[in-house]
């Protein structure tokens, strides 16, 4: 068989023309390589891309833990290419081998020439047309950065009138250089016109003391969303230094974001739990619309967590309006894909209660009966009881914060196995409603404790490598064995799962703040906890081991079955399975360099 009809059976070749491969085949290098002998070690300069015709190839990371076994048609040493043109693992023939090598310079002026063999042999897909939509926005450039403010002893005819000359709706109300308060024509017209209050009377008399704000770093989906769920229209926009801006109903352009922001609108204002699981059925199309109008899967689950946060905080202000106001602050937290913003279309419930310090023995019959009736009314959304029974129901997980601090505390200082996961769930632990000074500064030092502790570090470590991808040395992709998900991969547990752990152990060794997984790894980059070539190889590899999933669920919900987190390999082409592999190479890879790291013996 010539090189240029083995090539026509190769990916990404398969798509070339007969006179194309005949071109590439001309330049192409034939070489023998016997069996045992090294092909490249780590650090040497890549003679070009290799494609194996015949034998078999072990790659190895530059440590010489073993990342996969390749046979024909396999090609290996992109990577290096694609970088600096130095190999970035090492290669052996296990077996008499026969490779092509195209040669770095003709590798580089194909993929320059021709942008899908470039997303090819970049592990990602080619991105798909996206318009800029809410969901990719940040607040700060949707905010009017010069908002009008006043004292609280201005009078409401001065901000009448300021309003109306500047034809603005709103006025930030200011004192000593803190936001305190915030004035709308609304408030002039309900609370001064129509109740005819003196216009001489100072704005404090009427203003919305304290309002909701948000940060210059959101998105705005966020306003969308919080204006829908409250009720308001305009929001002032407070960062580190202050008050940075205001947005409004008139800010924001609605659209792609505009479907969901409708359902935690309508789960606001449902009267009872059976009204929200009317709106929670919506759910599993609004995922399909938005796999299909080309969404980013973060995108995506960003807004399915949205909305599961809106129901959450319903079903909490209908329990109070059914048992009564609580007899001491308390605070809701979602730990799991809801607090890390990663929701899909199966989703279980994990959450926890924080309590006052000031609650007795007394007030948890009053708390165990508001867990009950979220946890139900969340069941009954969709949102199944955990297995685990990590729950607000469970008594352990509904306790003051001086019992949780201990928790943290005793958990860091005694890793055993039940420690690291319990402490793998909890840091991912977001607030939802409620109290939020009940977290405030528990997270920062739970992780600084944790940090400082290497032997905790290490068991966290190990028990996050328990989760492998699903690599077959010689079928390419591990499936499941036995069960009603026979041959299938599953993508959460061999698939993101992995990935989650690695940027809980990055957020945990930086003392990282953020919760969720991208931007765990982004943090990690920045603060020096990988390398930047790591964090781009582990973010494009998430994107496309995450994208998989959601397009997995949204084919399912299409043709009418319930999503699940199981995929056949055989439902993928070969230039599909090619990239899921590499993924996979990829994550198999930061496992072993931060195994590595920790000196596993």
């Amino acid at each position: 068989m010539s090189i240029a009809d083995f090539l026509a059976g190769v990916h990404p070749w398969t798509r070339l023309s007969m006179t194309d491969l005949s071109a590439v085949s001309a330049v192409i290098e034939p070489h023998s390589i016997a069996a045992g002998a090294a092909i490249y070690h780590a650090g040497e300069p890549l003679q070009g891309l290799y494609i194996i015709r015949s034998g078999e190839v072990e790659v190895t990371d530059a440590d010489g833990a073993p990342l996969s076994s390749l046979g024909p048609r396999n090609v290996f040493g992109e990577r290096g290419l694609m970088r600096d043109g130095t190999a970035l693992t090492n290669a052996r023939a296990v077996t008499a081998t026969d490779v092509l090598v195209l040669p770095a310079v003709y590798f580089r002026a194909m993929i320059d020439d021709d942008a899908a063999l470039r997303d090819f042999f970049a592990r990602s897909r080619p991105p798909r047309a996206l318009q800029r939509s809410l969901t990719q926005t940040p607040v700060a450039d949707l905010m009017s950065r010069t908002p009008k403010s006043v004292s609280p002893d201005t009078t409401l005819a001065e901000a009448a009138m300021m309003m109306r000359d500047a034809r603005i709706s709103s006025l930030m109300v200011v004192e000593d250089g803190a936001l305190c308060g915030i004035l709308t024509i609304r408030d002039i017209s309900a609370r001064v016109v129509a109740e005819r209050l003196d216009p001489g009377a100072p704005v404090s008399r009427v203003m919305t003391v304290d309002p909701v704000t948000l940060s210059p770093d959101a998105i705005g989906s966020d306003v969308l969303h919080l204006m829908m769920e409250r009720g308001i229209g305009h929001i002032p926009i407070v960062g580190d230094a202050g008050l940075a801006g205001v947005i409004t109903q008139t800010d924001l352009t609605r659209f792609q974001a505009e479907s969901s922001s409708e359902i935690i609108r309508d789960a606001a204002r449902a009267p009872d739990a059976d009204a929200l699981a009317d709106i929670t059925r919506r759910i599993p199309k609004l995922l399909a619309q938005l796999v299909g109008a080309g969404q980013r899967h973060d995108v995506a689950t960003r807004l399915v967590t949205d909305i599961a946060d809106a129901v959450t905080r319903r079903l909490l202000a209908l329990g109070e309006a059914h048992l009564g106001p609580a007899p001491v602050p308390y605070l809701w937290l979602a730990c799991g894909s809801q607090g890390r913003r990663e929701q899909t279309g199966v989703s279980d419930q994990d959450n926890v209660l924080m309590l006052s310090d000031d609650a007795t023995a007394d007030h948890d019959t009053y708390f165990g009966n508001l867990a009950r009736f979220v946890s139900d009314g969340l069941d009954h959304c969709g949102y199944v009881f955990c297995p685990g029974d990590m729950m607000a129901t469970n008594p352990r997980w509904r306790q003051p914060v001086r019992v949780w601090r201990r928790y943290f505390q005793g958990w860091i200082a005694r890793p055993d196995k039940e420690a690291q996961m319990l402490a793998s769930v909890m840091f991912d632990l977001r607030p939802i409603g409620g109290d939020h000074s009940l977290y405030a500064g528990l997270q920062a030092e739970t992780l600084a404790a944790a940090a400082r502790n290497s032997i905790f570090v290490a068991h966290m470590v190990a028990n996050s490598l328990t989760h492998s991808p699903p690599l077959s040395l010689w079928r390419g992709l591990s499936t499941v064995r036995s069960g009603e998900h026979r041959d299938r991969i599953d993508l959460k547990l061999n698939g993101v799962v992995p990935i989650v752990d690695l940027g809980r152990i990055y957020a945990l060794r930086g003392q990282l703040t953020a919760v969720n997984t991208r931007a765990r790894i982004e943090a990690a980059q920045t603060a020096g906890i990988i390398s930047a070539s790591g964090a781009r190889d582990l973010l494009d590899a998430y994107d496309l081991i995450a994208q998989t999933r959601l397009d997995h669920q949204a084919i399912q919900v299409r043709g009418g079955e319930a999503p699940d987190n199981f995929m056949a390999p055989a439902t993928l082409s070969d230039f599909e399975r090619s990239h899921l592999r590499n993924a996979f190479v990829v994550v198999r890879t930061m496992q072993s360099a931060l195994a590595q790291g920790r000196g596993l013996p």
